[in-house]
């Protein structure tokens, strides 16, 4: 006869495996394998990159924003598009109407590059680009010629980088019956120059006057009352 420890035993071991005690893992080492499982490259082969998943961002950043910009906006998103065109419009006008902006980041360049060279060089030189009707770089050739003759007539002191702008307002204070044509002889350089703008034969003509003009102009001595 098998003692009660043996029966038991032997009973255990015949015990159908449906009816065995579950095997149980704790929680925190259940997480971590499963986390160690789950970061194996084999399940991230089909995952978006880095800057794939940068631009969903930001798209996803572009439509939040376009959906509180339409609901806070009259007429929802067709108002925040009629607001758009004219934004855009308003943009190209001023454009147009302004040239680039290139004059504002390079207005204060300075009037003559490379070596220096005399007022007739520069009146040669702009002469014969106006005869091949090259009116934009005539129009510089000009406005050189005017403020390289100045220097040479000790109206103005010679000074490596003065900018159109400096030499017109100098000149003006010695020249002032000829202070408006040298304000506007200036602003058409800079204009030609930086802005872009295309230059035309009468603002070729009124420099070329200009500049006639002023080698026969007296400066106003200093002190002298005007």
């Amino acid at each position: 006869m098998m003692s009660t420890g043996g029966l038991i035993t032997r009973s255990a071991a015949l015990r159908p495996a449906a009816e065995q005690p579950p095997v149980t893992t704790p929680r925190e080492p259940a997480r971590e394998a499963a986390e160690r499982e789950l970061s194996k490259p084999l399940y991230h082969q089909d995952d978006p990159g880095l800057l794939q998943r940068a631009l969903d961002r930001f798209w996803d950043w572009v439509a939040t924003l376009f959906d509180h910009a339409s609901g806070a906006t009259p007429g929802g998103a067709l108002g925040l598009a009629a607001i758009a065109v004219l934004v855009a419009l308003a943009v190209a006008a001023l454009w147009w109407r302004l040239g680039s902006p290139r004059r504002t980041a390079t207005g204060a360049a300075a009037l003559f590059g490379g070596g220096p060279r005399s007022a007739a060089d520069h009146r040669a030189a702009a002469e014969a680009l106006a005869t091949q009707s090259r009116w934009t770089a005539a129009v510089q050739e000009r406005m050189r010629a005017v403020v390289r003759s100045l220097e040479e007539r000790t109206v103005l002191d010679p000074r490596p980088g003065r900018t159109a702008d400096e030499a017109a307002a100098e000149a003006a204070a010695a020249l002032p019956d000829h202070a408006e044509a040298l304000r506007a002889a200036a602003r058409a350089f800079d204009d030609v120059t930086y802005g872009g703008r295309p230059a035309h034969a009468e603002t070729y003509d009124r420099l070329r006057t200009l500049d006639l003009a002023l080698t026969h102009a007296k400066p106003r001595l200093t002190g002298t009352p005007s």
